[in-house]
């Protein structure tokens, strides 16, 4: 795609930050949403896959806490190993059902929390015109807690009619 995507905003909901009825309920769940711009030039769903993973925001930023260039964690073997291939089309009910289900793992989340989440989350979820999902990336994935698909969720929300695509990251790291 010769066009590349244009950063918009993101948003970083840290589940710490509201109050739970059990103060392990949060855990270390975090929820990283960045939204970019699609380019005026037409592109089917496997250019704007190849040009997210491409774009310093989803390599900077990528799973919350930002790539360690040399680490181990989300680290360049994790990098190289996010291709546009490693995405799934995933129906939107699918999808809805794993986040919510995340989210309200230990407990049923907060009115404060829920109300960001369906902004942030549900809202640009329900708008999306296609949704892919992260796949299992294999054993070289693994890092220090564990497997890609345990409590680590990425989404990419393809809405064409507002020109966005959104990448979703919601873990428990």
């Amino acid at each position: 795609m010769r066009d590349e995507l244009a950063h918009e905003g993101s948003a970083f909901i840290n589940f710490r930050h509201y109050t739970f009825r059990d103060a392990r309920s949060p855990a270390f769940r975090w929820v990283d949403v960045k939204c970019l711009r699609i380019p005026a030039a037409p592109a089917g769903d496997a250019g704007l896959l190849a040009a997210l993973v491409r774009h310093e925001q989803f390599r900077d930023d990528y799973a919350g806490g930002g790539v360690v260039r040399e680490g181990l964690r989300h680290g360049p073997y994790w990098v190289k190993a996010v291709t546009p291939d490693a995405y799934v089309a995933v129906g939107r009910q699918e999808s809805d059902h794993i986040l919510r289900t995340w989210a309200n793992q230990c407990e049923e989340v907060p009115a404060d929390l829920a109300a960001d989440l369906r902004r942030e989350v549900f809202d640009r979820l329900a708008a999306a015109d296609r949704i892919y999902c992260l796949s299992e990336l294999g054993d070289g994935a693994i890092h220090d807690w564990g497997g890609v698909h345990g409590d680590f969720h990425e989404f990419v929300l393809i809405d064409r009619s507002a020109e966005r695509i959104t990448l979703l990251v919601a873990a428990d790291d």
